[in-house]
């Protein structure tokens, strides 16, 4: 390809980009026509409220940035997929499939869980979690009841429909920190060496992707899983007062792994766009960067690592990394959700422009 050519392809993307923003901005259309939304505790939004689980925070001080205060959300304000669809010109956040309406169900669905992972076992010491293949599972209930609302009783039209819409996928976290890196609980760290544990786990993620494939999904944005042996629960349990390399070595082994297979199935499926969101942050320098949590935390069994309910947090919330033991921050968030936006621009920028000719919706939100 010649620089003329290599130019041109540039700035034609730029304005697909820009479009795209252009067309929030004025015309309130979102840039997809829906949202699905997978994961563990880092965009969980309520689904495990009614759990029986120690992995739930529907009580003060979480959400005390939040509008609608303590929804479920592990944070003092939105997570990072709320951030996304508000990028994506959603006006509303997108519903837990857990008290989605059919009306909801439309814009998309939020099947995230905390404690959740890849694996079927990980994050069982803490309770009930929605894991991956249930996650599935809860997508195919809500595919069945799109079928009527804008397939009008078609499975083909309706995957077409599904075809536009935007997936984000989030897991690996408590497949390391809630079952690898837990052997009083599990025993895949006496079975396994760090290097065949990520292997089976993308292993197995990749076949869970290649069935939301299956069942019509074509843009998926993919978050390696991050480096959870910098969190203040970690470094805790480890009585270290800087990052666990073992916990982090293991997981970027995870992540390299996971980079490699996504751009496998790119090549397996043409019609199929696996886009890799780097679990890595560029934080301004107000941030701080400390190994102390926002809120207080418990140390019981019930709810370690979680905030202590009804305590008062930290003032200067917009300067701390971490919310609890575990989870960011929303001013984190919001970075996090950022950057992890512009990384998918590929899968909106040009659904975008067809929602511009269509202009057929009005829905706006601004970050």
């Amino acid at each position: 390809m010649s620089s003329l050519d290599m130019a041109s392809k540039y700035q034609a993307s730029i304005f697909l980009v820009f479009t795209a923003t252009l067309l929030v901005a004025v015309n309130g259309v979102p840039q997809v026509p829906c949202y699905f939304i997978f994961g563990d505790s880092l965009m969980d939004n309520g689904n495990n409220n009614h759990l029986h689980t120690n992995s739930k925070v529907n009580f003060p001080p979480y959400g005390i940035d939040f509008p609608d205060g303590p929804t479920g959300r592990f944070s003092n304000g939105r997570n990072i997929a709320d951030v996304i669809a508000q990028l994506l010109g959603f006006e509303n956040f997108i519903q837990p499939f857990a008290t989605a309406r059919s009306d909801e169900i439309i814009k998309g669905v939020n099947y995230a869980s905390g404690g959740a992972g890849i694996r079927e076992e990980s994050g069982q010491h803490m309770g009930e979690r929605i894991s991956l293949n249930n996650q599935i599972k809860n997508h195919r209930i809500t595919i069945l009841r799109l079928i009527l609302l804008v397939g009008r009783g078609s499975l083909v039209a309706t995957r077409k429909y599904l075809h536009k819409c935007m997936y984000t996928v989030g897991m690996g976290n408590n497949d390391y920190i809630n079952n690898y890196f837990v052997p009083e609980y599990y025993k895949t760290s006496s079975l396994y060496s760090p290097e065949e544990y990520a292997l089976l786990l993308v292993e197995q993620y990749s076949q869970q992707l290649q069935a939301l494939y299956t069942y019509g999904a074509r843009k998926f944005g993919v978050f390696a899983a991050g480096y959870s042996g910098c969190t203040p629960g970690m470094m805790a349990i480890y009585g270290m007062n800087s990052c666990v390399d073992s916990i982090n070595n293991a997981i970027v082994l995870f992540n390299t792994l996971l980079n490699t297979t996504l751009n496998d199935l790119n090549n397996k499926y043409p019609d199929a766009k696996f886009i890799y969101i780097d679990a890595s942050l560029q934080y301004p320098t107000d941030l701080n960067i400390t190994d102390k949590p926002c809120c207080e935390v418990s140390s019981s069994i019930d709810g370690k690592g979680n905030c202590i309910p009804d305590h008062i947090p930290c003032s200067n919330r917009k300067n701390y990394v971490f919310w609890d033991a575990f989870h960011p921050t929303e001013r984190v968030s919001i970075i996090g959700g950022t950057q992890a936006y512009k990384r998918l621009s590929p899968l909106y920028a040009s659904e975008a422009i067809s929602l511009l000719i269509d202009n057929d919706q009005s829905h706006v939100s601004d970050v």
